[in-house]
């Protein structure tokens, strides 16, 4: 029945006639291996994201297979912007010097992590390899892209992603590589995933950007902060100001610190969504219910036992509301509320 509290559901899932209404906004299952009866016993919707070069493919043909189940997502992750070039290079460790501007003062990190890098690959093929993919399935999304400030580069990310060097990507290195992905999804109105850590007032600047180039465009479009770290503050200030921008929360990441919950305190009922952002499939489906749970407690929303039975918009229970909210994500042509210049109104 509708209005049994969060509570009740930490130790058991619904039905699965309310689970398969359930989304999964953003996880990365093609970080493991993913087991075919674990997709054929999945009860809800996932984002699947790349991030890098090598896991585009990947993301692809689990889309191909699962066509009811998944929604692609095809982009490249701020932690990998190092391995793309934005211009021509002579040799790769020219690139990577250019990159890292520091590699003078740590002669013998910089030639131990030069040994793991891979050669780069420029901005041009990327973004021919992303559209080719976006444009092979009609719901793909733009994903996972976006900025960090806080991340290191490690010695070899596949061996031993924990043993880091002191290097670090530059912001203005990542943010044109970000941009250039978005320019591509505003230009074939693509939704978005993105990623921001440390980066509160950077993002906002860069909505703020993306919204005077593109306009009523940029408006058709949705983007998703997600695992999303802001203080509730700046949230408020993007809600206001930029109405396709959603976040999405999860256990995995936001669990970490309290301030989670005084987000979903603060933010409309209308921009939440959850996910799970986990490496394994067979642990989506929890982990993104935890968050569901966790958003109905701090919003008062009661829990559904069971799809059937029908009530008013006032009592609606979360995964409704959620569900209502990926789908508006989803649609996008979002009204714009601030006002635009001549040229960014004009598209």
């Amino acid at each position: 029945m509708i209005g049994v509290q969060a509570w009740k559901f930490r130790d058991t899932l619904p039905p699965p006639s309310v689970l398969r209404h359930v989304v999964d906004i953003h996880c990365h299952p093609t970080d493991s291996e993913i087991p075919v009866q674990s997709m054929d016993n999945l009860p809800i919707i996932i984002g699947a994201m790349s991030t890098l070069q090598a896991d585009q493919g990947l993301v692809r043909d689990l889309a191909t297979a699962f066509p009811d189940k998944v929604v692609p997502s095809f982009g490249y992750h701020p932690w990998f912007t190092h391995w793309i070039a934005l211009v021509p290079y002579e040799s790769k460790e020219e690139h990577y010097r250019c990159i890292f501007k520091d590699a003078d003062e740590h002669p013998e990190a910089f030639q131990k992590l030069l040994l793991h890098l891979p050669e780069p690959v420029t901005l041009q093929t990327v973004l021919e390899d992303v559209r080719q993919n976006l444009m092979a399935f009609s719901s793909a999304m733009l994903g996972e892209v976006g900025i960090d400030r806080a991340s290191r580069v490690p010695y070899n990310y596949v061996s031993s992603p924990g043993d880091l060097t002191p290097f670090t990507i530059p912001l203005e290195h990542q943010l044109a590589i970000l941009e250039a992905q978005l320019d591509l999804a505003t230009e074939l109105g693509r939704n978005v995933s993105m990623h921001s850590v440390k980066s509160q007032q950077a993002t906002v600047e860069l909505l703020d950007r993306m919204t005077e180039r593109h306009g009523e465009r940029w408006m058709k479009i949705s983007i998703d902060i997600h695992s999303c770290g802001f203080s509730p503050q700046t949230w408020l200030y993007i809600e206001k100001h930029h109405p396709n921008v959603f976040f999405s929360l999860s256990t995995a990441i936001n669990s970490r610190s309290p301030n989670h919950r005084a987000l979903i305190a603060a933010c409309s009922s209308r921009r939440i969504l959850v996910e799970s952002d986990c490496h394994k499939i067979d642990d989506s489906m929890q982990r993104t219910w935890d968050m569901v749970l966790i958003v109905a407690e701090v919003k008062g929303w009661p829990v559904e036992s069971s799809w059937e039975e029908v009530v008013d918009e006032s009592q609606q229970g979360v995964v409704r509301r959620l569900e209502n909210n990926w789908r508006e994500f989803v649609q996008g042509n979002h009204v714009q509320t601030r006002k635009l210049s001549k040229r960014a109104a004009s598209g």
